[in-house]
Order: structure tokens, then C-alpha cells, then sequence
């Protein structure tokens, strides 16, 4: 096992993807539909942020003021009286300047938290509804991370990045502009500093998207490490391989501290601009202000508000590092949400569905009508046809590979033919609600899912309005009795995907699941193969009750299984090749007695 690069159709951890050309900073527009509903609320904050800002470059011009009128007046009363208004005017400011910043926090921090959980809930949604091919080629990390992380750099970009940006763009240029106004050459020589800051943000960012896009997928790939690991804790053990697990942990964990240790070095060398252009532009500002000052061209009073401005600058310069070091993680982490959003179901429901009862004679009727399934210039499925009356019981029988898998997917739309059509009561599946169709089906897999909830809810996740006979009548019929002997019964929490539990007894659980549910149509894809014979034999006997008043399919590799059905069919290189009674097709069908003795692989 070598990893998550042998994983077919994953992401493989030492190759991440670029940022695409499309995700600049337009990429962000996307979040205002979810904006929308609290746009007034971030309009607020911003304008708030604004009259702080505002306020804070008020504060030398009556600096300014003072120094060139009370100060300059000399000690009379009415100069006193001056200083001390200008003092207080000076308080006030600084402290409804305080006041307006915290209320910046307070009209975002919810409203952004609300547009976090909408975009989390539209995200989750949407995963739900992509088939299942999606899932398969899609690493779990990958997912959770966009969930997760992603979402949450968003929120806090909407919350703080994106006011900070914005803000202190316009605090440096309309600072400069007073600047200039106050002293042109001073002014001048500031503005002339910002050429070089511009020129080393656009290179910053340009380098900083592409690592934050890395240090995000490979962030994901890492999840999926620790998640595939943990699950697979039994197996590592069991064979040693702990070691190397390790290693390859360590690996992926190596490449993203490397990627980190890149994103710090180029923040900080930004950073080290941002604070130095600005200091060497106050320092040569400083040296012509003097000699601008003895010569009279300028006014004490001028002086200290170009320098009272321009040390207020300071800070809004410094911070633009960190303002465009947001941006591209907000950029990417938007990227990467909307690239699961914007991938379309494959399969959907009509536009006009069919929502009129079939004919009572062919409900729980299943046909296969020509059915052709291809995968590039490979078909899987070559024209099946096979029809399913009401109430009858088809095993499905065939080697590995004959497209068993297939056909039982096609039942509930995990994806849709290439050709023909599946019916269920006499209507295209495609021309139902997948809602509507998935209601009439039961179904059990050869390796059953369970989630980490409780016996009841696992049990009942197709019908939980049932009630407690409903749920004690499926266990019975799946042998499940062993769950009245857990420390709570039917309310044990069983653990992440039933894992406290055998396989055997997670495949009951599954089986019960389906039978709870009462379909019309039941689909078992080998629900039995992890039973002893004993245990077997007895879930057979109660199926045979529960068959008689539901249609099934039945994926089967063994004899016993085989006995549940009316009729066998045999499928063979995507096609089915024998139809009939068990018994028949052993003296009749040489393949056929070649797979119930397991001459050919199955």
C-alpha cells in the first residue's frame, strides 16, 4: 500500500493543484448572494470603520490648530482656555474613535457568523445531492476541509480581513492626499515612497496565492491521511505497518510545514517593506520639514499635523501585508468551496416529473429495458434485459466484474444508464423524483454503512416515525437480537461506521435497516456474506417470509442464497445470458454449475 497517490481518482498528496486563473480577487464577489441578507449590516460596519478612521486623521489637524493658535499666543487666559478645549476636543475623538471600533465588531461578528452557517448548510446540501460517482473521486479530506477550514477563513476575511483591507486603502491614500495638501514637496516625497510599496504587494501577492492554494489542498490531503489511518487502524496493525504509516504522515506533514515555513517568509519579507518604506519616507520627510520650516515656508503648526498624519499612516501601511496576505487565503478558500458548488449532479430529477400512481397491476415492478452502461469506450453493461414481476424474487448471479455491482446502482439513480432504461412500476426511473423513487426501495450492501449514532437510528434512517414493533420486527427478521444485550439496547451508540461491532452484526443491522423501511422493491447487493452458516441459515428463513409481499433483487454468490429466489439470472460479460430456476440452470448451464462450485471467480 503506497499511499494516497495509489488512490484512484484522489487528489494525490505530493501533486496539489494551482490556484486557477479565475480565482483572483473577483473570485470573491461570489460570497454576495450569502452577503445579501445582511448586506445592510456589513455596509454599516464598513462606514463605521470609515468615521473611526476619519476621526483619527481629525486628530492632528486640531493638533495643528493648537500649536499655531493658543500655543503660539503665549500664556494669556484666552490661549489657556485653548489648550485645554483642544485637549478635551483630542479626548473626545479618541475615545468615540474606540467607541466606533468596537462597534465595527459588534454589527459583523454575528451577521458573518450567520453567512458562515448558510454557506456551510448550502455546501452540505449540495454534497448530498452529487451522486455517488462524485464522492468516489473525492478524497474525505478534501471535503472536510472546505467544510471546515475553509468556511471559516472565510468568515473571519468577511468579518475583519475584508474592513481592514478596505479601510486602511483608503486611510493611506486619502492620508497622502492630506499630506500633500498640507505641504506639497513633504506630500510629494510620501507619495513618491508608495511606488515602490505598490510594485512589492502586487509581487507579494502573486507569489502568496499560489502558496495559500497549496498549504489549503495540502491541508486537506492531511486530513485525509489522519482519517484514512484511523479507520484503518486494524488493518495497519495487523500487518505492522505502523512504521510506515508514520512515515507517510510524515511526509505529507513535512510538505506542508515546508509550505508554511514559505507562506511566513514571504509575509514577513512584505512586512519588513511595508514597515521600512514608510519609515525611510518619514525620515527624509523629517530632514526637508526642518529646512522648510527655518526657511518659513512652513508653519510649527503645519509641521506636527504632516507628522501627527503621517505617524497615523504608519500603522494602515504596516498592515497591508497582513490586509493582502488575507485576501489570497480568502481567495483560495473561496476557490475551493465553489469548486464543490459548481460541480453538477450527474444525476437529477426532471424537470416535469411523474408524479401519477403507475398501474396497479405493475407496481413493485422492476425492468431492465436494454440496458447499456459504458465507462469511456468500455461498456459494463452490453443490452440487459430482464423484467421483475411484482412480488418475485430475481438472484442476480455472475463472476467478478460481470457488472453485478452496476445494475443493483442503476435501481436507486447512483447513476444513470447510457443506454435503455431501468422501469420501477412501469415508469422510467429517470422520470421520477429521486425522492419518489428512492421511497419505494429497500436496500443492503455487501459492506454495510452505519453511522455513529444510535441502534434505533441506524435502524431507522429510511422510516423514523416508526414505531417500536416496526423496529423489534426488523431485527427479528435480521437476526439482530444481540442489540437488546448492549449496555442500552436499541439506544447504544455503536460508533463511528458500527466499528464496535462485528462484521457480521453490522451486516445485520444494514439488512434490518432495509426490511424497516417496508419498500415495495428490495435490492440486496450479498447481504450475508460475513454470516456463519447457522446464523445464515436463520436470517434465510425469515426472509423468505419477508419476500413474499415485496419484489427483490438479490446480488448472490453462494447456493443458500440463491435458494431465497423465484428465478436466477445469470449475468455474463454486461449481458444476461440464463434466466430460470435454480435447480434448471444447474442441469442445463455448464457456467452456471461452474459458479455455484466456484470454478470461476465470484
Amino acid at each position: 500500500m503506497s499511499g494516497g497517490a495509489a488512490r484512484t481518482g484522489s487528489l494525490p498528496h505530493d501533486i496539489v493543484r494551482s490556484t486557477p486563473q479565475g480565482a483572483s480577487m473577483s473570485t470573491l464577489l461570489r460570497l454576495l448572494p450569502a452577503l445579501k441578507p445582511v448586506i445592510w449590516r456589513y455596509v454599516a460596519g464598513l462606514s463605521v470603520g470609515f468615521a473611526a478612521t476619519g476621526l483619527g486623521l481629525a486628530i492632528p489637524q486640531v493638533i495643528r490648530a493648537l500649536v499655531d493658535g493658543p500655543i503660539s499666543a503665549g500664556r494669556d487666559s484666552g490661549s489657556s482656555r485653548g489648550v485645554w478645549v483642544a485637549a478635551g476636543i483630542v479626548l473626545a475623538l479618541g475615545v468615540l474613535q474606540a467607541a466606533m471600533w468596537y462597534s465595527r465588531r459588534m454589527l459583523l461578528m454575528g451577521p458573518m457568523v450567520g453567512v458562515e452557517h448558510r454557506l456551510r448548510t448550502s455546501l452540505f446540501d449540495h454534497l448530498l445531492d452529487l451522486s455517488v460517482s462524485f464522492h468516489d473521486h473525492w478524497e474525505s479530506g478534501q471535503l472536510l476541509s472546505r467544510a471546515s477550514t475553509d468556511l471559516s477563513r472565510i468568515r473571519r476575511w468577511l468579518s475583519f480581513g475584508s474592513i481592514l483591507l478596505v479601510v486602511n486603502v483608503t486611510t493611506a491614500v486619502v492620508g497622502i492626499v492630506i499630506l500633500i495638501a498640507l505641504s506639497p514637496p513633504l506630500g510629494g516625497i510620501f507619495a513618491l515612497f508608495a511606488i515602490p510599496t505598490a510594485w512589492l504587494s502586487l509581487r507579494f501577492q502573486l507569489r502568496y496565492r499560489v502558496l495559500t492554494r497549496r498549504g489549503l489542498d495540502q491541508a486537506g490531503a492531511l486530513a485525509t491521511e489522519v482519517e484514512e489511518s484511523v479507520q484503518g487502524i486494524r488493518v495497519i496493525t495487523a500487518f505492522g505497518r505502523s512504521g510506515e504509516f508514520a512515515d507517510q504522515f510524515m511526509d505529507a506533514a513535512r510538505r506542508q510545514r515546508d509550505t508554511e515555513i514559505d507562506k511566513a517568509r514571504s509575509l514577513s519579507g512584505i512586512r519588513m517593506w511595508l514597515s521600512l518604506l514608510p519609515q525611510l519616507a518619514f525620515a527624509v520627510c523629517l530632514a526637508a520639514g526642518v529646512w522648510l520650516v527655518r526657511d518659513g515656508a512652513l508653519s510649527l503648526g503645519d509641521v506636527v499635523a504632516f507628522f501627527g498624519t503621517a505617524a497615523f499612516l504608519l500603522w494602515p501601511v504596516r498592515s497591508l501585508g497582513f490586509a493582502f496576505a488575507d485576501v489570497m487565503d480568502a481567495t483560495a478558500a473561496t476557490a475551493r468551496v465553489f469548486e464543490v458548488l459548481d460541480t453538477a449532479p450527474d444525476v437529477t430529477d426532471p424537470v416535469d416529473p411523474v408524479e401519477d400512481d403507475p398501474d396497479p397491476s405493475r407496481i413493485g415492478e422492476l425492468l431492465f429495458d436494454d440496458v447499456h452502461v459504458g465507462y469511456g469506450d468500455r461498456e459494463v453493461l452490453a443490452g440487459v434485459d430482464l423484467r421483475i414481476a411484482p412480488g418475485e424474487t430475481v438472484a442476480l448471479v455472475g463472476a467478478t466484474g460481470s457488472g453485478k455491482t452496476v445494475m443493483v446502482e442503476l435501481v436507486p439513480r447512483f447513476m444513470d444508464v447510457t443506454g435503455g432504461a431501468v422501469r420501477v412500476g412501469g415508469v422510467d426511473v429517470r422520470d421520477m423524483t429521486r425522492q419518489r423513487l428512492r421511497g419505494q426501495l429497500g436496500m443492503a450492501f455487501e459492506a454495510p454503512q452505519l453511522f455513529s449514532g444510535t441502534v434505533r437510528e441506524n435502524v431507522l434512517v429510511g422510516c423514523p416515525d416508526a414505531d417500536a414493533d416496526q423496529l423489534d420486527e426488523a431485527l427479528a427478521i435480521a437476526q439482530a437480537g444481540f442489540v437488546y444485550d448492549l449496555p442500552d439496547g436499541v439506544d447504544t451508540v455503536i460508533g463511528e461506521e458500527g466499528q464496535s461491532l462485528s462484521g457480521g452484526q453490522r451486516q445485520r443491522l444494514a439488512l434490518a435497516r432495509a426490511i424497516a423501511a417496508e419498500p415495495r422493491i428490495l435490492v440486496l447487493d450479498d447481504p450475508l456474506s460475513a454470516l456463519d452458516v447457522n446464523t445464515e441459515a436463520l436470517v434465510e428463513a425469515s426472509l423468505r417470509r419477508v419476500l413474499q409481499g415485496v419484489t427483490a433483487l438479490i446480488v448472490a454468490h453462494r447456493p443458500s442464497t440463491v435458494a431465497l429466489a423465484d428465478r436466477v439470472a445469470v449475468l455474463r460479460d454486461g449481458r444476461i445470458v440464463a434466466t430460470g430456476r435454480h435447480d434448471e440452470l444447474l442441469r442445463s448451464d455448464p457456467y452456471y454449475r461452474q459458479l455455484m462450485s466456484l470454478e470461476v471467480t465470484s
